[in-house]
């Protein structure tokens, strides 16, 4: 069984607030802070995602796709929308009835066509809370971690911290 996330990219990008503000005066940018983010996400949750751009309206645009840290990206060709491609990819990956297949848009259209195709829908203010639960997480996980290394530090004879440091020493170890 497959766990995937598509992500309608512009949509989640116009629809979440510190996103668009950056969109405003710098598109790029904003895509590389969504992608940044999903990338995180997906790293801890370790669905499947992919994010999908509307290349529709360039002219001569063929797909592009590329995969930045497990994340696939995809540009979608002139005359095809972020919509109509996650529809085809929807249809693909519900042919399987085992995966479980969830598309983040606020696009209410596209939210009825992914429900009737067996998929399931998140909208983008849904997937912004999932991704503030899943940094939280990550934050308190660090944290954690932190804590354990100064915990075993401080539980380590100064002795044997001092030859330690002499072996590291002598072996070149930064």
């Amino acid at each position: 069984m497959g766990k995937y996330l598509l992500v309608d990219g512009y949509n989640i990008i116009n629809a979440w607030p510190r996103l668009k503000k950056i969109g405003a005066t710098n598109l790029e940018e904003a895509r590389e802070k969504l992608i940044e983010d999903i990338v995180e996400y997906k790293h801890y949750t370790g669905e499947t995602v992919t994010i999908v751009f509307d290349a529709h309206l360039v002219k001569k645009s063929r797909m592009k796709k590329i995969n930045i840290k497990g994340v696939s990206i995809i540009f979608t060709k002139e005359h095809e929308t972020a919509d109509s491609y996650i529809e085809k990819r929807v249809e693909e990956l519900t042919k399987n009835r085992k995966n479980q297949v969830r598309v983040a848009t606020s696009d209410w259209a596209e939210q009825q066509v992914v429900l009737g195709s067996g998929a399931t829908r998140i909208s983008a203010r849904e997937l912004n809370i999932e991704m503030d639960q899943v940094k939280k997480k990550i934050r308190i996980k660090t944290e954690e971690t932190k804590k354990i290394r100064s915990t075993l530090e401080e539980r380590i004879d100064s002795e044997i911290v001092e030859k330690l440091e002499k072996w590291r020493r002598s072996q070149g170890l930064s």
